[in-house]
């Protein structure tokens, strides 16, 4: 480390330290502190980029697709759409002016820094529909409506992978769903349900049906982003053989196992219940019919539980390759 970071790094530390007198700070102290500062601007870079590939990408669904056809979507941009065929005003200013208060809610609810975020990301949507000159692609209305559902979906998406918001609807739904019974999916539900309604009425059924289309593929594309293009399995196993199976899914398999202890049986009485190792382990879907396999042919009477997992962070399974048999 060259001396000017390596005092840079050490004034980061006092600071948040709040000592300015702090004694002479050792190698192992240098070196957590500049992990801290090496995590915080990577994860900074990755959300601006995230967020600045999700704002070309909204615009582009929005000018290309939904603005020429005269097409709607849900949410707050739905609203800012369907005023601007109503009104004429910009919609740059009006998804700017319908957010604001789904802001202030996002900023006393979850916290200063996604409000932060989100208003730059809400701002920097508003210039890009003014300043980039988008081609329009298509007056197909079956195109228009899938692909400008997807363009917008991978922008909301991609912003929410940088922690900040392109449509506020969510901060209500996410608000409302701790006060009331509903869930966040049917408080969007009921949401846009209304805004679809009203445009059936002050545009036309056809519009309103070709937007409900515009609204699941950009919601589908959603959860694609945010979930993940990998999609991963948790795997509990539980047998007698416990160690076999830990020993294949290890050395056949390739895969890191975790190990509980546990207790199996059916007695009322604490003497009767049988320790047991349970095993843990995470896989790819593409491995489940071979893990199956190689766990039958160790225990066919082993308990095995499946549940999906949207994603993984740290451990080895994204860095090793499938091992063939």
């Amino acid at each position: 480390m060259n001396p000017p970071f390596q005092q840079f790094v050490v004034n980061r530390f006092r600071q948040r330290k709040k000592q300015d007198d702090f004694p002479a700070i050792s190698k192992y102290g240098q070196a957590k502190e500049f992990l801290r500062l090496k995590v915080t601007v990577w994860h900074l870079v990755k959300d601006i980029l995230f967020i600045s590939i999700g704002i070309i990408s909204a615009g582009f669904g929005l000018k290309s697709f939904l603005l020429p056809n005269s097409f709607i979507d849900g949410g707050v941009t739905g609203i800012s759409l369907l005023t601007n065929h109503l009104t004429a005003y910009s919609l740059p200013l009006l998804i700017i002016i319908f957010n604001i208060p789904f802001l202030i809610l996002g900023f006393t609810q979850i916290g200063k820094g996604f409000a932060v975020k989100s208003i730059l990301a809400i701002c920097g949507l508003a210039l890009a529909l003014l300043t980039i000159t988008y081609p329009v692609i298509t007056s197909d209305k079956l195109l228009v409506a899938t692909f400008g559902g997807f363009f917008l979906g991978a922008g909301i998406g991609l912003s929410v992978r940088g922690g900040a918001v392109l449509d506020g609807t969510e901060i209500l739904a996410i608000t409302l769903s701790r006060k009331t019974g509903l869930t966040i999916g049917d408080i969007i539900l009921i949401f846009n349900v209304g805004i679809f309604s009203v445009a059936a009425y002050l545009l036309s059924i056809e519009v309103a049906l070709y937007s409900i289309l515009t609204y699941l593929a950009a919601s589908k594309t959603i959860d694609f982003i945010i979930e993940g293009v990998e999609e991963y399995t948790g795997v509990t196993i539980i047998s007698a053989h416990s160690n076999e199976i830990r020993l294949m899914l290890t050395e056949q398999m390739g895969r890191g196992v975790t190990i509980y202890n546990g207790k199996r049986g059916y007695g009322k009485q604490s003497e009767q219940l049988g320790s047991v190792d349970i095993v843990f382990t995470v896989i790819t879907r593409l491995e489940i019919a071979r893990l199956q396999t190689e766990v039958e042919k160790i225990d066919r009477n082993a308990f095995i539980v499946m549940n999906s997992i949207k994603d993984t962070k740290g451990g080895m399974i994204k860095k090793r390759p499938l091992k063939g048999k």
